[in-house]
């Protein structure tokens, strides 16, 4: 499996990153009021600080060889609300492997399929715009409607129509590649996106980026923000900045990230934000893709929240989707004229000629002069079959797998050969032993492959997008629940931590929408038992020994609403959509909280709860 020099430091940076719990840089977010923050700044130059994002409600600076103690202590002062790390970020894509010739005709990637994306169309009319925070989006790539996108740098990191890798172009394709009879095609071609470029060259950004960023993508007028990014740690700085976009109407997704492990990643793991998994082609969850408890709390405290898990998956193994142009590899394979999918291996260039089978060409064989050889896997390297290939006088070579599936290898780090070689699948073999001649080609293109749950992120996002086109007079809850409630069940039956409630299925969730409404009906996503019609998002802090929670709502049809915390009711409150609960008393602890029409204990939110 190929790795290019991009991904391998993309895939280092997610282990390095997934559980780290201390400053990245000695870097740290300071919440303030904006009329303080002019005064908290110059404290932070004075002790030393450089500052960077100045957000609303915030800045961040780092405070060089500080640990986060040392930094209260320098920023002790009544108008600072917190202090916290600033956590790296890290672009989530995991391996790229290029196949495939996109560059002479339209090509539908299979996810589109899978989650009956081609059985909607798409309304422009609608005004949907996703917010895509990333690597930036190349302007060299002519598979977009660039009329329709717009953009903001973010400090450092250059142009946001400058690619920062291939990650951001490869991402916004997956969204809303235009539908123009070459290329690819997003899955809601032509979508208003908004490009917000927070990775630096090293391929990172900070949670104080992600947090400006949502802002920023406000201020653009996006319905849906899209992030296929994620590290380790929480912080509330974040956190509100997303929950604060949830609760005017939009849908915020993230990636669930790609350790394979149980570990929860942010800012997916946040309850305002939808978490996403991978599948492959087969609706087999992919191995890489992270799979965190629903649980939420410890103990006998501990309760299931689906907010902060795996919601829904789509395709995310080997995804075509647009590249800044002629970074990509790709391969493209004839034989008797009809063409066979193949991968890439190594050796740019053209090979057309007889086809000669020299089984695993262990040996050189000057039958092979001049032809095209199709060679076995097994017993010797790939380089040394290609070698002997080459040796024998083979112009170019074939590798078929000798398992189900598509091979990809390279040739390794010292190749020696120069004839083009690719690879083939296993399902092909009798085909390509019985034919007579073949034609191979390894060229730059526009287009390649990647994996990730960042590949399965845009998918929803762009399904999302698809689909509320459709339903403009929805929320993003509404959307979202929309996707769980219809999602195709896979792996373990019923809900399960590495499927959520499975594959999305836009054409279903259109038919849902349509039957049910924006409210829906039972959608099995309700972890509290409340009415989706009323959205409910929780971000707690602590400051001066106490525990606050900012709670905030939306689509309560009475004067005033009841709120309860862990089923006792603790408030009447008038519904202006938000609400600060205050808890005394040092340590941790969780709390479940549900808001509710006034006098009504059925028309309620679902139950969000708060662990300290």
């Amino acid at each position: 499996m190929k790795l290019n020099k991009y991904t391998s430091a993309l895939l280092l940076a997610g282990v390095c990153f997934a559980g780290q719990a201390v400053a990245d840089n000695d870097r740290y977010i300071i919440q303030v009021d904006n009329n303080s923050k002019g005064i908290i700044k110059a404290l932070a130059k004075q002790a030393g600080a450089e500052l960077h994002v100045d957000g609303d409600g915030f800045f961040a600076a780092t405070f060089s060889g500080k640990d986060l103690e040392h930094v209260k202590g320098l920023m002790n002062n009544p108008h600072v609300k917190a202090i916290e790390v600033d956590y790296k970020r890290t672009a989530m894509g995991l391996y790229n492997d290029d196949l495939g010739d996109p560059m002479t005709k339209q090509i539908t990637p299979y996810a589109v399929y899978q989650s009956q994306a081609n059985q909607v169309t798409f309304n422009p009319n609608a005004g949907m715009k996703v917010c895509i925070i990333d690597s930036g989006l190349d302007a060299s790539n002519p598979d977009f409607i660039w009329g329709n996108i717009t953009g903001d740098n973010d400090s450092g990191t250059g142009n946001w129509n400058e690619n920062g890798g291939p990650h951001g172009t490869h991402v916004a394709g997956t969204i809303g590649a235009a539908d123009n009879n070459f290329g690819v095609i997003g899955m809601a071609p032509g979508v208003n996106m908004h490009i917000i470029k927070v990775f630096n060259a090293e391929g990172w950004g900070y949670s104080s980026d992600l947090a400006h960023a949502a802002n920023l993508c406000s201020a653009a007028g996006a319905n849906i923000i899209s992030m296929s990014l994620g590290g380790g740690g929480s912080n509330t700085t974040e956190s509100n900045a997303f929950a604060s976009f949830t609760a005017a109407g939009g849908l915020v997704v993230a990636a669930a990230g790609n350790d394979g492990n149980d570990v929860r990643s942010y800012p997916a793991g946040y309850p305002s934000v939808m978490m996403i998994g991978a599948n492959d082609n087969n609706d087999q969850i992919a191995d890489f893709s992270q799979y965190p408890s629903c649980l939420s709390g410890r103990g006998k405290q501990a309760k299931e929240d689906e907010t902060i898990c795996v919601e829904v998956t789509a395709g995310g193994v080997d995804t075509l989707s647009t590249y800044p142009a002629g970074m990509a590899t790709t391969a493209s394979m004839t034989v008797d004229g009809a063409a066979f999918a193949s991968s890439s291996m190594e050796n740019e260039g053209n090979a057309s000629g007889s086809l000669y089978f020299m089984g695993t060409a262990e040996a050189t064989d000057n039958a092979a002069n001049g032809k095209v050889c199709l060679i076995d896997r097994g017993t010797i390297s790939f380089h040394d079959k290609v070698a002997n290939c080459e040796a024998s006088g083979g112009i170019g070579a074939i590798i078929v797998n000798n398992e189900a599936g598509m091979l990809y290898g390279t040739l390794g780090d010292t190749n020696t050969t120069t004839i083009p070689a690719v690879g083939a699948a296993f399902e092909d073999r009798t085909a390509l032993m019985s034919a007579s001649s073949a034609t191979i080609n390894i060229g730059t293109a526009d287009y390649g492959f990647m994996s990730g749950t960042s590949m399965a992120t845009p998918a929803v996002s762009g399904m999302a997008a698809l689909v509320w086109s459709n339903f403009p007079e929805c929320t993003g809850t509404e959307i979202r629940n929309a996707l769980k409630a219809t999602a195709r069940d896979s792996g373990a039956a019923g809900k399960d931590v590495h499927f959520g409630y499975g594959i999305v299925q836009a054409a279903d969730a259109v038919t849902y929408l349509t039957a049910n409404g924006c409210a829906g009906g039972d959608n099995g996503g309700d972890n509290g038992g409340g009415d989706s019609s009323i959205t409910l998002s929780a971000s707690g802090y602590k400051s001066r020994g106490n525990k606050y929670v900012d709670l905030n709502w939306q689509n309560a049809g009475t004067s005033s609403v009841d709120i309860y915390r862990d089923g006792n009711k603790i408030v009447t409150t008038a519904n202006d959509n938000s609400y600060t609960d205050t808890i005394s008393g040092k340590g941790g602890g969780s709390f479940a909280y549900q808001v509710c029409e006034q006098g009504s204990t059925t028309t309620c939110s679902t139950t969000q709860t708060v662990v300290f």
